[in-house]
């Protein structure tokens, strides 16, 4: 008889193993020795180890599903109860049972992480319909079509969840996408109305401004051209195979009467340029009235100026606002020498500006006076503060007499 720590074989060439319920037959062997029987049976079970590795390193590091790794789990299992090896079947025992809690736990885990997925999958489907109920509403044709078919792609690309809950959703969906197609192909066909109501407008513009561009009533044909070209602007756009044809028709018509018009101002501007020139000379001369020292020479020559400016004709209007700009300066200057003339000579204001410089004058000498007073005293923060006020009178006597001085003293 042969045995080891996990089996034996007896006399008549059975094979047992050692297991936590008792010794179990593993098989009959009469073709060798019964160290022979105990190896062959030996490597079953190292078969059986390595087996049990390999799924245990299947299950670890793939994505065997539970369902496979559970069927091979029992396969193995049933090779360990039928006793067909020489080993620590108890220990391969428990290694398969802690493999089967793996197995069990990745199986929640992947329920879990299924439930959370459909769960994202919801909400992100949930979210992806309410932005489709709101572009359904937008007029931005162009951004929220394309958005939306933006829409569709990311939909596609997401799990499906339960089927009523998933056709309930696209049917949400595909609605909103049906009512903004809807809005869109009514609003582009009331485009193409108004396009063709603006293109019968616009064609009678281009027949009126065509009849006008030989006209020679330069200033009511202009006018009109304006006028015109206003009603162009407000008619909108006309289909864009005609809008090009129609405006190189209708700007094409008040070039040749604007050309024409040019050509006969070309003279009217050379005079004005004419014009300019010497009411710029006259500018010149008035400008040397400035400062007025003799009130009454420079009035008398500023009225002989403005004589020979009113004599001269039209300028360029460009031009007008700065050469009459200097004429109104020297004018200006003239009646604030006026004005200062009559305030000196004025009697009434006089009187005035003397009795507010008198009072200010009294009330300095009054101020020093309490000043003195409080030196004396050795009161020196009621001086310092006293002295303070002194400034602000002072300063307003100063001002005072100043503009008394504008009256002669």
């Amino acid at each position: 008889m042969s045995s080891d720590p996990w089996g034996r074989v007896d006399e008549t060439g059975t094979v047992y193993v050692r297991t936590s319920e008792g010794e179990q037959v593993v098989g009959s062997w009469q073709a060798g020795t019964p160290e022979e029987a105990l190896a062959y049976f030996e490597r079953k079970y190292e078969g059986l180890v390595v087996e049990i590795g390999l799924l245990e390193k299947r299950v670890k590091t793939t994505d065997l599903s539970a369902k496979d790794a559970t069927a091979a789990i029992e396969h193995i299992r049933h090779q360990l109860d039928e006793h067909h090896a020489v080993g620590d079947l108890d220990a391969l025992r428990k290694r398969l049972d802690a493999l089967v809690a793996t197995v069990d736990a990745r199986r929640e885990e992947r329920k879990a992480q299924k439930a959370k997925q459909t769960d994202e999958a919801r909400h992100a489907k949930e979210a992806l319909v309410t932005e489709a109920e709101e572009l359904a509403q937008s007029e931005q044709w162009r951004s929220a079509g394309e958005r939306l078919r933006a829409l569709v792609d990311t939909w596609k690309g997401l799990p499906r969840l339960d089927r009523k809950s998933d056709d309930e959703l696209w049917h949400r969906f595909s609605h909103a996408r049906s009512a903004f197609s809807k809005r869109r192909k009514a609003h582009f066909a009331s485009l193409d109305a108004q396009r063709e109501v603006a293109r019968q407008t616009k064609e009678r513009l281009v027949a009126e401004a065509e009849s006008l561009s030989g006209s020679t009533d330069w200033g009511a044909t202009a006018a009109r051209y304006r006028e015109l070209m206003a009603e162009w602007k407000a008619a909108g756009r006309a289909q864009r195979e005609h809008e090009d044809d129609l405006w190189n028709r209708f700007r094409g018509a008040q070039d040749i009467f604007f050309a024409a018009r040019s050509g006969v101002f070309a003279e009217r501007d050379a005079e004005q340029t004419e014009n300019l020139k010497l009411k710029e000379e006259l500018a010149t001369e008035a400008e040397k009235l400035v400062p007025v020292t003799d009130l009454k020479a420079a009035r008398g020559a500023f009225r002989s100026i403005n004589e020979r400016w009113e004599a001269i004709g039209h300028v360029p209007r460009d031009a007008r606002p700065k050469v009459e700009g200097r004429m109104h300066a020297v004018e200006r200057a003239i009646q604030e020498a006026e004005e200062a003339e009559w305030r000196r000579t004025n009697p009434e204001a006089r009187a005035r500006a003397a009795g507010l410089t008198g009072q200010l004058q009294a009330a300095v000498d009054k101020l020093r006076g309490q000043i003195d007073a409080a030196r004396a005293a050795g009161n020196n923060a009621k001086a310092d503060k006293l002295s303070k006020e002194l400034e602000g009178r002072q300063a307003l006597l100063d001002q005072a007499l100043k503009g008394l001085e504008e009256f002669g003293g």
